[in-house]
């Protein structure tokens, strides 16, 4: 398991926007209808697929052995660690390298097969491929989102050793909470490079509106359907 670099949050906290005074306005709160929406969502959510929820968790514990759930520590808002929840789709106890290769690549811009990911990962299950190919797997994400760690809306959460790879102005992304979907997610998701998924994450911390997450959350189910992106 990863842990959070001692200086993540400063560096977070002392990084340059881009242009103009961004970080001044991405530091803005949500007011009072970011928390109660993620609330009332995720817990209609959770209640609606919880007979999904207990048919993956048998998928899951059948086809390879090892726990139901993996948590793994992830970066919340102004770089605050936090343990991410996904239903495991890896064989138990799988070493990280050839995720943080992939990760070096993704950010300088050389192909890795599909975006983040590489085209064939011997880690990954059976099932695995299954859940990661229809974002099933990130389903648990819903309890980070009622215990406040996430948000339903947002920017990808980040891993304590991607902000090696940060330009200065990519920082901004992380003064909000991680989202389960984003703008990255609705336009164009696996096949977006870093430098334009960094540049949406920024754009949405910076014009988010109550209008902008609904419009997202309507958007996320045929971009998962349609695997391209349904936002211009």
């Amino acid at each position: 398991m990863e842990a959070c670099p001692p200086d993540a949050q400063g560096v977070i906290d002392s990084a340059a926007a881009p242009t103009g005074e961004p970080s001044a306005a991405s530091r803005v709160g949500d007011g009072t209808w970011k928390r109660p929406l993620d609330v009332l969502i995720a817990t209609l959510a959770t209640i609606g697929l919880s007979p999904l929820i207990g048919v993956v968790a048998i998928l899951v514990r059948i086809d390879s052995r090892g726990p139901v759930f993996f948590r793994q520590e992830r970066l919340g808002r102004d770089g605050k660690p936090f343990r991410m929840w996904k239903f495991r789709s890896m064989y138990h106890n799988s070493e990280d390298g050839r995720h943080r290769d992939a990760a070096t690549a993704w950010f300088a811009a050389q192909p890795t097969g599909n975006g983040y990911k590489s085209l064939a990962d011997p880690r990954i299950t059976r099932v695995g491929r299954f859940l990661r190919r229809t974002s099933l797997d990130e389903i648990p994400q819903l309890f980070n989102v009622l215990s406040g760690d996430m948000s339903l809306v947002g920017p990808r959460p980040a891993i304590a050793y991607e902000l090696t790879h940060y330009q200065p102005w990519y920082f901004e992304r992380q003064h909000v909470k991680p989202g389960m979907t984003g703008l990255w997610q609705v336009s164009g998701r696996d096949t977006v490079s870093a430098q334009d998924m960094m540049a949406l994450d920024v754009r949405y911390v910076r014009e988010r509106t109550l209008w902008l997450d609904v419009r997202i959350l309507f958007l996320t189910v045929p971009a998962l359907l349609g695997r391209y992106s349904v936002l211009s």
